[in-house]
């Protein structure tokens, strides 16, 4: 009894000594109106953050939600290349000398073996007219040998090589008239095709040149294609007669339907060094020349299209060693495995784990500044 009275009174000295510091407090704070005003603020403030930080928000006040929809949906692949000539040839002459004549210029329409500029001949001629002459000598003591021999009726092993000898010695010089021939032939260059003169190395007579350093471009504007460089990672995407739209530079506001016409079987390069397979796309031109070569521009090829079917936003798929999205149920968020099948630039098609009219997670909300 006596152990519990003196605990009593402890506490009752304590509570005294509790409550006279508190009127003491409140006496100085009355005193200080300021500084209650400051520390009541300080009170409020940091219950709010500890309120806002503690009891957790709902999903839609952190995240940016979706409903899981039913859509059509068109994969693309997307390359940039330009326009070229399938029939385009370079043409040089096969030996130095001095060009003297040029027969076109540069945007000229030429038609199949049409001269274009030609060297100076005149040395060619007298060669192939020094090899006439000879042909003719040759020819002559052929001629007369053949006819001592077969005067005789008897032909010796000596005359028989005579005359085997002379007629290696007439054939040789026939072949180098031939061959004068052909030299002075390819003195002038000529179009194996119908074309445009795209280029002109050396457009001035008169001067010196070499095979290197002249040279003649001639394109058939009657047989472009769009070249577009593709990703070898969308290759496998991309086969022949597929559907596509072709944009111009020049022309961006006038499409044109093309579909694939090949795709090269070895792989190039591009200018970054990255590996890309050549896909050609045939283009008619009109009488105005409206596709002109150069040209550059970006193609959309349609390489999958399906209707109605599931689809979410691209950026609520988590990738990483599953493929999944995060749904809402019960107010709470949720991890759900999924299978996708074919995309665009911004939705997916889900082929599993979801239904329509699923809310889900698209990405978290920024904070405004």
């Amino acid at each position: 009894m006596f152990k519990f009275l003196r605990k009593l009174n402890t506490n009752i000295n304590l509570l005294k000594a509790l409550a006279k510091k508190l009127k003491a407090l409140i006496t100085y704070l009355k005193q200080r109106k300021l500084l209650t005003a400051f520390i009541i603020i300080l009170v409020i403030i940091l219950g709010f953050v500890a309120y806002n930080r503690l009891v957790p928000k709902p999903p839609e006040k952190v995240y940016e939600l979706t409903t899981v929809k039913k859509q059509a949906i068109t994969q693309t692949v997307i390359a940039s290349g330009s326009i070229q000539s399938e029939t385009q040839i370079k043409l040089k002459f096969q030996a130095s000398g001095q060009m003297v004549w040029i027969g076109v210029k540069e945007g000229d329409y030429v038609q199949k073996w049409q001269a274009l500029a030609s060297l100076d001949q005149r040395e060619l001629r007298k060669n192939l007219e020094n090899e006439l002459r000879d042909y003719s000598k040759e020819r002559n003591d052929f001629e007369e040998a053949l006819r001592v021999t077969y005067k005789d009726t008897l032909i010796t092993d000596t005359a028989k090589r005579i005359l085997e000898k002379n007629q290696w010695d007439l054939e040789k010089a026939v072949l180098d008239v031939e061959i004068e021939d052909i030299t002075l032939k390819l003195a002038t260059i000529v179009s194996p095709i119908d074309g445009i003169v795209t280029h002109i190395d050396v457009p001035v007579a008169g001067v010196n040149i070499t095979p290197t350093t002249a040279y003649f471009t001639v394109a058939d504007p009657r047989n472009l294609v769009f070249r577009a460089a593709i990703d070898e990672t969308d290759i496998s995407l991309l086969s022949a007669s597929q559907s596509a739209e072709l944009i111009l530079d020049a022309y961006p506001d006038e499409p044109v339907s093309v579909v694939v016409d090949s795709i090269d079987f070895s792989a190039s390069t591009d200018s970054s060094g990255s590996t890309v397979f050549i896909a050609r796309f045939k283009l008619v031109n009109d009488l105005s020349q409206k596709f002109r070569l150069g040209m550059n521009g970006e193609v959309i090829i349609t390489v999958a299209e399906k209707q109605d079917i599931l689809t979410i936003p691209y950026q609520a798929l988590i990738e990483d060693e599953t493929t999944t999205v995060k749904v809402i149920k019960d107010k709470k968020i949720i991890e759900q495995e999924v299978t996708t099948g074919i995309s665009n630039e911004d939705y997916i098609e889900i082929t599993s784990g979801l239904r329509e009219n699923d809310t889900i997670v698209v990405t978290k909300k920024t904070k405004k500044r």
